[in-house]
This record gives structure tokens, C-alpha cells and sequence, in this order.
């Protein structure tokens, strides 16, 4: 019988896990009608109230209200993430000028207080509203509802170990949403994405999303 190979990381830092299932079929179809099954649910709710986020962000910054940035995805394939826009229209042409405050290792980019976020913009980002387009991804297999945070930076920055997580789809959130950390880099929150993928289950992921609510209503997610 075949082993499953261990990352550089996972040799360096030991660690008991439960049973992986992450190659079972029964649970990668589960997990994917689970996702459409919550997303199909929510859609009443999610269409009318994107809507009037649609409307606000033009008020308060005329110009597209959807943001639609690469991400790097299952397997490494790249793919559109779309999310509500935050920042004002040029953004990334500002990202340079503005990368001196970079607050995270590069590629990682993180600035407190941006000042390129739009004031609904800065409200969006407290709620997580601005992730609501997601479910567009969801629905068409580019994400989960938990898994891995996908990166804007491509699979060629990454080190061997931290291939891991393209093992599963990326989720719009994660346990690294919900640990209250919102300030640890890359390798940090990869020792987190390879506990999700060792420990992934339904009940996992319900508990994921719950706690992702009360990190919401609290503020101490990282999204």
C-alpha cells in the first residue's frame, strides 16, 4: 500500500491527527452538495440584500461594485474570486506607492487602516459583507464554504510544504478566520490550513461556520 507523503513541515513539527478522509469520494461529494444545499438556501436572503451593498458602494464611490481578482485555487489552478469592491478604483495602481506600509511578508500585503478603502468599503470589511459574491464561486466549484483561504499570488511563490493546501478547494472561510489571528503570515496560517485538511469532516466544517458567525458579530475574524 501507498503512503501518503509528509511534507517538509510536517517532519519538522510532529503532530497527532485524526484519520485523514481527504481523498474518500462518499466525502468530497457530501462536502459538495453541502456547500450548494447552503448556498441555494441563503439566496433569497443574499440577493436582495447584495443589491442594496450594489447600491451603496456606487453612491459613496461611483464605479464597478464588484472586485474580480485571481486567485490561486485546487491544484494550483488559477481562477476569478469575485468579492464586493472595498477600495477605490485604482487601487492597484496605488499598491506600490503604499507597499512601504506593507504590514505581512511579502507576497502577503496588509496595511491597517488602508487608505485606499472606500468608507463603505471599511464597513464591508469589519462585516465580511464584502465576501458575499463568493457564493458565485461556490456554486460554480471554484470554492467551498470552508477550506484554505485562496492567495492572490501564485503557486510559484510558494515553498514545497506550503503546496499542501492546494490539495482541497479554497474556502471563503477557514480556521484561520476563526482563530482571531488576523496578523501571522503565510507560514503561520499554513500550519493552520494542514490541521483543516487533516482533520476536514461535515461536522468540522459546521463548526467552522458557526464560529465564523461569532467572529463576525464580534469583529475578531480574519478575512
Amino acid at each position: 500500500m501507498m503512503q501518503r507523503e509528509v511534507s517538509p513541515f510536517q517532519q519538522i513539527v510532529p503532530v497527532q491527527r485524526p484519520p485523514v478522509v481527504l481523498f474518500r469520494r462518499p466525502y468530497r461529494i457530501s462536502k459538495r452538495l453541502f456547500d450548494i444545499t447552503l448556498c441555494l438556501l441563503a439566496l433569497p436572503i443574499l440577493l436582495p440584500l447584495g443589491a442594496l451593498i450594489a447600491l451603496l458602494i456606487w453612491l459613496d464611490d461611483p464605479g464597478p461594485v464588484l472586485f474580480r481578482q485571481y486567485r490561486t485555487g485546487l491544484g494550483g489552478r488559477r481562477f476569478a474570486m469575485y468579492k464586493f469592491r472595498t477600495m477605490v478604483t485604482n487601487a492597484e495602481e496605488l499598491k506600490a506607492k503604499y507597499a512601504h506600509l506593507n504590514e505581512l511578508t511579502w507576497p502577503d500585503f496588509k496595511i491597517t487602516d488602508d487608505p485606499r478603502v472606500t468608507r463603505m468599503g471599511r464597513f464591508l470589511r469589519k462585516t465580511s459583507l464584502d465576501e458575499l459574491p463568493q457564493v458565485l464561486n461556490v456554486l460554480k466549484g471554484d470554492m467551498s464554504l470552508v477550506g484554505p483561504r485562496p492567495t492572490s499570488f501564485d503557486v510559484s511563490t510558494y515553498s514545497l510544504w506550503h503546496t499542501e493546501r492546494l490539495e482541497v478547494l479554497p474556502g471563503i472561510t477557514g480556521l484561520w478566520q476563526v482563530s482571531g489571528r488576523s496578523d501571522i503570515d503565510f507560514d503561520e496560517r499554513l500550519r493552520l490550513d494542514i490541521e483543516y485538511i487533516e482533520r476536514q469532516s461535515l461536522l468540522f466544517d459546521l463548526a467552522i461556520l458557526f464560529r465564523t458567525v461569532g467572529a463576525i458579530f464580534t469583529s475578531r475574524g480574519a478575512y
